[in-house]
């Protein structure tokens, strides 16, 4: 892979991508600038994420665990009706989200490193081994290297640019888009997106997973033709981004819900936030939480005037103020 290849792709890029660069790191400033959320209240929304992260990704590449069964497994509550690896893929990615999280500042992009990401990855299951795709894999780590040091291009451009020639490459037998979405989290951390930890990036892409194959395609089969693109890959990733960015400024308003929210109703509560509205029914199947627990919070939320209510018996759904 020449260094061509990133001016190639990154070059010449319609308006409408430098549009959602700037609106991102327009909310990414008012994180910055606005985020006076308490320790408490960030380690929740942390381990929020990373119980939603982690089924989110590994539900995208198959496994079957719900997010309510990752958290028994979490609290070391046996679940038997899954098979080994489902379990064994989930508690790698957890753990190594958790260690991106905690220990993003410390680490170094480096060859070695995806490696070590890749074996932590998967170190409850079988092994796997690099294929043919190591000497690519090295070649676009060190170009993606110097393009971050040398400020070549926007960050977020790099980091899309990695990520869709990261999966083209596919340098492992298995693990690599659960690798590629442990990566985005990390490189965006380290290019100043520290709201990453508290918004999941792994569920906007699960909720979007047609989109995000199609995109994903669209631009991968162009890349080793004159007419090389990966605008339909940029087009996806940035508004995955800038409705990442959009989820972190909302929780902004949330500065004393450490003193008012358990656990489950933060989930109830960054659920809406995600998605602006909500009906019970859905709440109570996609967070795998009992209608009258979901009843009960949803009143809370109506008293704290986070949610209004609105149509009546089956048609009643809740919707931010």
């Amino acid at each position: 892979m020449s260094t061509s290849s990133i001016d190639q792709l990154l070059s010449n890029l319609p308006a409408s991508i430098w549009e959602k660069i700037a609106k991102i790191d327009e909310l990414k400033g008012q994180w910055v600038g606005g985020a006076k959320l308490s320790p408490q209240i960030l380690g929740r929304l942390k381990q929020s994420v990373l119980i939603t992260s982690t089924g989110a990704s590994t539900r995208i590449e198959g496994a079957r665990l719900s997010d309510e069964d990752i958290e028994k497994m979490m609290r070391g509550i046996s679940i038997q009706h899954f098979s080994d690896r489902d379990k064994q893929e989930v508690q790698g990615y957890f753990e190594l989200l958790t260690n991106v999280f905690d220990s993003w500042q410390e680490l170094h992009f480096s060859e070695n490193l995806v490696k070590h990401f890749h074996q932590e990855l998967l170190k409850y299951v079988e092994k796997d081994k690099l294929h043919r795709g190591e000497y690519k894999t090295f070649e676009l780590i060190e170009q993606t290297k110097a393009a971050i040091q040398n400020h070549s291009y926007h960050p977020l451009l790099i980091i899309a640019h990695f990520i869709v020639q990261f999966l083209q490459i596919h340098p492992f037998e298995d693990g690599n888009g659960r690798l590629s979405r442990i990566l985005t989290n990390f490189l965006m951390l380290q290019a100043g997106y520290v709201y990453m930890p508290y918004v999941s990036h792994e569920k906007l892409v699960e909720d979007n997973k047609p989109d995000y194959y199609m995109a994903l395609r669209k631009s991968q089969k162009t890349l080793k033709t004159a007419e090389a693109t990966i605008v339909p890959w940029l087009d996806f990733f940035l508004e995955a981004i800038y409705q990442q960015s959009k989820v972190a400024i909302e929780l902004l308003s949330t500065e004393n819900l450490e003193k008012l929210f358990s656990p489950t109703q933060m989930k109830v509560w960054q659920y809406i936030v995600q998605n602006h509205e909500a009906r019970p029914l859905e709440l109570s199947t996609q967070l795998s939480i009992p209608r009258p627990t979901i009843n009960q919070v949803v009143t809370k939320l109506m008293v704290l005037k986070k949610v209004e209510r609105l149509g009546q018996g089956r048609s009643t759904y809740y919707r931010l103020i």
